[in-house]
């Protein structure tokens, strides 16, 4: 009896080892088939992540050669700017020192433009510094008669300004009049030297 009893607690515990070793199979595949979703879901998780970093490095790299695009373009046209305004300053002062040492030059003009405007008009005004209205007065005695007036009027500068048909009519000739005018001829070929 003793060697029944003593094979019954041989196949018990056999029995109880086999169902636990059992049990740790199933809960070791079990442990396997989650380590297998968990690296998985990790790997998906990376791939989505690693995605969305590559789209948004791409986005600001974009962002940042159209800044860097747009900034070159703002440079380009502030130092044209800059460059455009320094020849207008340039332009204004080498005219209006030309209009102040030719008096009699722009006093001939300013007379020039008298004659041309008497044969069809009368009433005709010519408004100038003192020093150009006392020189055009003295040139333009004569055609007092004809109507030809000649006022003082110091935001002229150097230079003169024509009104014809009671003011309606303004011919402007003063150092910014010029160099406006003579800036419009040469502000395309100076933009054309700024292009690269």
């Amino acid at each position: 009896m003793t060697q029944d009893l003593q094979q019954l607690l041989e196949k018990i515990q056999r029995d109880g080892v086999d169902k636990a070793n059992a049990e740790a199979d199933k809960i070791l595949a079990e442990a396997h088939v989650k380590a297998k979703t968990a690296v998985e879901s990790a790997r998906t998780e990376a791939a989505k992540i690693k995605a969305e970093a590559r789209q948004e490095a791409e986005a600001f790299e974009h962002r940042a050669e159209e800044t860097i695009r747009q900034s070159a373009r703002d440079t380009v046209l502030n130092v044209e700017k800059a460059v455009t305004g320094l020849f207008q300053r340039l332009l204004l002062n080498d005219i209006n020192a030309t209009l102040n040492e030719k008096t009699d030059l722009i006093a001939g003009l300013a007379a020039e433009a008298v004659h041309a405007y008497l044969g069809e008009k009368s009433g005709i005004e010519v408004a100038a510094a003192a020093k150009l209205a006392d020189v055009l007065r003295k040139k333009l005695a004569s055609d007092a008669a004809n109507g030809v007036t000649i006022v003082t009027d110091e935001t002229t500068g150097a230079g003169f300004r024509i009104r014809l048909a009671n003011g309606r009519v303004e011919h402007t000739f003063t150092g910014v009049a010029i160099a406006e005018a003579l800036g419009k001829h040469l502000r395309p070929r100076l933009a054309a030297l700024m292009k690269p």
